[in-house]
């Protein structure tokens, strides 16, 4: 077993809308918050801004640490142990993003497919997610409003 390092971004709007990611990938589909695994070689920081670019198309500003997994969590995919950081975050630009409404409403075909949804922090819940870190911060993030 090995360490999986994850970085994520909690991009809530003025509208008190947070940004969650729904993707079918490795055969899945899961919901999650934009972001990923850490390279080799790479910081936390620089991690979620390469992440924010490649899924989102959007530089964006780290404003503060949210949570960092502290519990033990096997990885759904191989057999690591997951690591996931959250940060809030903020883009420096407009989101150039087509945002749907409904939950995994894909366009396209093929193995890696992804979309968008902006979900009211007051109607966030932890079952929207499949991963227990993302469900946590789902309860940390509805805790706190």
């Amino acid at each position: 077993m090995y360490f999986n390092i994850r970085v994520y971004g909690l991009l809530i709007n003025n509208d008190n809308e947070i940004l969650i990611s729904d993707e079918q990938e490795y055969g899945m589909r899961f919901t999650k918050f934009p972001g990923g695994g850490l390279e080799l070689g790479e910081g936390l920081i620089d991690g979620l801004k390469r992440e924010f670019v490649e899924e989102c198309n959007v530089e964006i500003e780290v404003l503060s640490h949210f949570y960092t997994t502290d519990f033990f969590v096997k990885s759904a995919f191989n057999n690591s142990q997951v690591i996931s950081v959250y940060y809030l975050v903020k883009n420096k630009e407009p989101l150039n993003l087509t945002i749907k409404t409904i939950v995994f409403d894909f366009e396209g075909a093929g193995e890696v497919l992804q979309s968008f949804r902006w979900v009211k922090l007051t109607d966030l819940g932890a079952e929207e997610f499949l991963f227990p870190t993302d469900q946590h911060v789902a309860k940390l993030l509805t805790n706190t409003i």
